[in-house]
């Protein structure tokens, strides 16, 4: 049974041309479509650049945005046309996770008060003692103890700290999906190791699917079950982790894990690329491929006919859109 399936979903915003210029339709999002499986629990991860949409897919997800066009449904159910009763389902059941661990607080409370909002809001406890087991158990599983933290003021805790609090609160509410945007981009490398301990040991032992939107493969390929690459709203690349970073067939994936630096100052890291201004074809009225600009392996077709993602060979979940494998 799916749990969370996204169909052909799209998203545009309109530019104004200014006094006399005319109004166009930027495109975020084009044609996104994936399906999260009841079980087994998996994280799936949606990786590119800055502005490739990564982004505006937890939003819509969330609900903070609404879809162009395509639809959203969690248990068979449109997100867009649920009840309140529903709706409120929906967002006990999908939590998030988000960049910046520092402005999610309110500086004026301590931590508790994070935990005691979302106990209150989702009616979790029926009393106080009830209430401070379900605390303590989410300390613990992201390997925090409450004497030491809840009585803090956010500034008291270091970024890390705050990122494993929102952690651990999305996991009192028991959700099925946490959405989790780039939650690691910001704290050091040894804290970054923590938090994906974390989500591994949720998926795993808990049962909770994420979405884990990162511009980083590195990690990608360290928690990840399955990777959707996007480039200017498209997906050109998808499929199993290991298997797409492994093996990348879009010349724009291959360009991605090139740039990953080497741990070995003597390897030689890739060549300098120029990037061409790329604005037009963020426009929904653009025709070809997105990647044109910068592709080293262009050939006339890809300026005129904008390619489809499909199974790189028969019955293969590794998909990919680009006329090189046509």
């Amino acid at each position: 049974m799916s749990l969370l399936e996204i169909e052909n979903a799209t998203k545009l915003y309109q530019i104004s041309g200014g006094l006399l210029g005319k109004e166009k339709q930027l495109c975020a999002l084009n044609q996104f479509s994936m399906t999260l499986d009841a079980e087994p629990a998996s994280i799936t991860t949606i990786a590119g650049e800055s502005g490739s949409g990564k982004s505006t897919i937890a939003n819509l997800v969330l609900g903070f945005t609404s879809l162009s066009s395509g639809s959203i449904r969690f248990r068979g159910r449109d997100i867009n046309k649920m009840s309140p009763a529903e709706l409120f389902d929906y967002r006990k059941n999908v939590q998030a996770v988000f960049q910046d661990p520092f402005g999610v607080y309110n500086p004026f409370y301590r931590i508790h008060h994070i935990f005691k909002m979302a106990i209150k809001h989702f009616k979790l406890a029926t009393s106080k003692q009830e209430g401070r087991d379900l605390i303590e158990e989410a300390l613990n599983v992201v390997g925090l103890r409450g004497e030491e933290v809840l009585e803090k003021y956010p500034h008291q805790l270091s970024g890390g700290q705050r990122q494993r609090m929102m952690m651990a609160r999305a996991y009192m509410i028991k959700p099925r999906i946490i959405v989790a945007d780039e939650p690691v981009s910001m704290v050091d490398a040894s804290l970054r190791a923590a938090i994906l301990d974390v989500m591994l040991k949720m998926r795993d032992q808990q049962g909770i699917s994420f979405l884990y939107i990162t511009h980083d493969l590195s990690t990608a390929y360290q928690i990840g079950d399955r990777i959707f690459i996007l480039y200017q709203g498209n997906v050109v690349e998808s499929g199993d982790t290991v298997g797409v970073i492994d093996q990348p067939k879009h010349p724009y994936v291959q360009l991605l894990i090139n740039s990953v630096p080497s741990p070995d100052p003597d390897e030689n890291w890739g060549e300098q690329i120029d990037v061409p201004d790329e604005e037009e074809t963020r426009f929904s009225d653009a025709i070809g491929c997105r990647y044109l600009g910068r592709c080293p392996q262009k050939t006339d077709l890809c300026a005129s006919k904008a390619p489809i993602l499909k199974p790189f060979s028969a019955n293969s979940p590794h998909q990919v859109s680009c006329h090189l494998y046509d």
